[in-house]
């Protein structure tokens, strides 16, 4: 639990309060009797002598030296700066920040950029700054944006001070976390990062999840969409498929040809050797139909034995003939079903797009039907276009 400034002053013993006000003062005032001691940092005319903006106020009293291991737990990212400005010990966490160089005894200003406040170039200045939050990155790679705030230590025997910094990430903590692949044990337990670190982590596993359940749920969706577009026994596209395959080749104006196929003598083997017989031929019959079209085509069974081929793209009468020739050819090839010869062929009707002015599903289907029953009529096993009525 924190205490009000007057609380910590009472709980202070009086000479230790005259110890800080006396080390306030001295940091204030003793750049010239310093400047011979400090070669390496000496403070500049106006700051030390207490005429500049020295900024040690209520919150950045000197504070007496602290056990390095307690600093080492409380605050792993800290580092403890001597008089002279050079650090004299780095706090795990932060020396984490460069692993392959040690951070001890190198000048902290040559370690740091400070972007705020900006006129800090000595020992002086940076003491001006205690208890004032510094905005500061690593001078090497990565670059690192830190947040920072010094507090002076009591000077030393000879009127030394040094000062103790702890930085924090600020909002980049994850990209902290990253970089230097940190853990929730690089931080003091009462840090709020850690608190964060449990909800990065709660979030990502959440999200995860989600995640996961999306993925699963279009899987399904897909499958489910799959199935209602799918012939069960063939593999085929069925009805509501080519219905919809069907619509967008109208709407979007492409020429294609539509052909109706109808097995004959499909009731005998029905009747003669079995349903299993049969749904065994439909496979067949299915397999055949998908080696004869093409990748783009579409091959649909919308009955027991009815079937409609859409040929993408396709027109031309001879084509379409020789299609019909060769699927006519291979279906009147007998199957076998389990030791029992299965025969069957097929009729067909076809019609195309380019013989409607404004093609309609509805149309189209009926007069490939239509051709189909005449190629029934003329005797079975062969194909007839639809021949547009005169006028």
């Amino acid at each position: 639990m924190s205490l009000s400034r007057p609380d910590r002053d009472a709980a202070l013993s009086p000479g230790l309060c005259q110890s800080a006000e006396g080390a306030a003062g001295a940091v204030r005032g003793r750049a010239d009797a310093e400047a011979a001691d400090l070669p390496r940092d000496a403070p500049s005319a106006g700051i030390a002598d207490g005429t500049g903006p020295v900024l040690i106020g209520q919150a950045a009293h000197p504070l007496p030296p602290m056990p390095q291991g307690a600093l080492d737990i409380l605050a792993p990212m800290h580092l403890v700066l001597d008089a002279t400005g050079h650090v004299s010990h780095a706090g795990p966490t932060m020396q984490k920040l460069r692993p392959d160089v040690p951070m001890a005894g190198q000048r902290f200003l040559e370690l740091f950029e400070l972007s705020r406040p900006r006129a800090v170039d000595s020992m002086a200045a940076l003491l001006a700054s205690a208890g004032i939050k510094l905005h500061l990155r690593l001078r090497d790679a990565p670059r690192t944006a830190l947040k920072a705030v010094l507090a002076p230590l009591l000077p030393d025997e000879a009127g030394r001070a040094g000062a103790v910094v702890t930085f924090s990430f600020g909002i980049s903590i994850l990209d902290g976390i990253q970089t230097y692949t940190l853990h929730s044990g690089d931080f003091a337990p009462t840090d709020l990062t850690i608190e964060m670190l449990y909800l990065i982590e709660a979030k990502t596993l959440a999200m995860e999840a989600s995640r996961t359940l999306n993925l699963r749920l279009q899987g399904a969706k897909i499958a489910a969409e799959e199935q209602a577009f799918t012939d069960t026994l063939t593999g085929l596209k069925n009805r509501r498929a080519l219905d919809h395959v069907l619509a967008r080749l109208i709407r979007t104006g492409q020429d294609f040809s539509l052909m109706h196929l109808d097995l004959d003598w499909f009731k005998q083997v029905n009747d003669g050797h079995g349903h299993a017989a049969g749904d065994y031929v439909l496979q067949h019959v299915a397999r055949l139909m998908l080696d004869e079209t093409r990748a783009g085509d579409t091959v649909a069974r919308i009955g027991g034995d009815e079937f409609v081929l859409l040929f993408h793209n396709l027109t031309k009468r001879s084509r379409i003939e020789e299609i019909a020739a060769r699927l006519l050819a291979r279906l009147e090839q007998p199957v076998t079903f389990e030791g029992a010869v299965c025969r069957i062929s097929c009729s067909m009707g076809t019609t195309l797009s380019s013989a409607y002015d404004a093609p309609r599903a509805d149309q189209m289907l009926a007069d490939a039907d239509a051709a189909l029953y005449a190629s029934k009529h003329s005797g079975r096993g062969r194909h007839s276009f639809h021949v547009p009525p005169p006028g």
